[in-house]
């Protein structure tokens, strides 16, 4: 069963939303009606960014907005084509719960790339 997930304007305490809100500020690459992405500060790749929802979502197990999902990972290869990395080659992860290594509870893809990334990553 899916999770009913909780309106941004009710997440005050959520980093990623207060990042949407412009309370937090951001190196922003992309935005639309749907999604937000922005570099990552601690970034792991010479390319690292972000892409989340704009919709509060705290975990993949969350939600079954298969379209939202897609949209997120589409917005990533964008991103990695415009940036310029994308025929190199680059990695895109969500991470979920603490033991996938989960910190920040509102869905988020990473897109990584710009040199080789070795598996398993850690």
């Amino acid at each position: 069963m899916v999770s009913q997930t909780i309106p941004i304007e009710t997440m005050s305490d959520c980093l990623f939303c207060k990042i949407i809100a412009g309370e937090i500020p951001s190196n922003k690459i992309y935005e639309d009606e749907d999604v937000y992405a922005f570099h990552d500060i601690s970034a792991q790749a010479p390319h690292h960014f972000l892409v989340i929802p704009k919709q509060h979502i705290p975990t993949l197990n969350d939600t079954d907005n298969a379209a939202l999902i897609g949209k997120l990972t589409l917005t990533a290869s964008k991103i990695a084509k415009d940036l310029g990395f994308a025929e190199d080659g680059y990695r895109v992860a969500m991470n979920c719960n603490e033991d996938g290594g989960q910190t920040v509870y509102h869905i988020h893809l990473h897109c990584l790339g710009g040199r080789p990334l070795s598996w398993p990553p850690g």
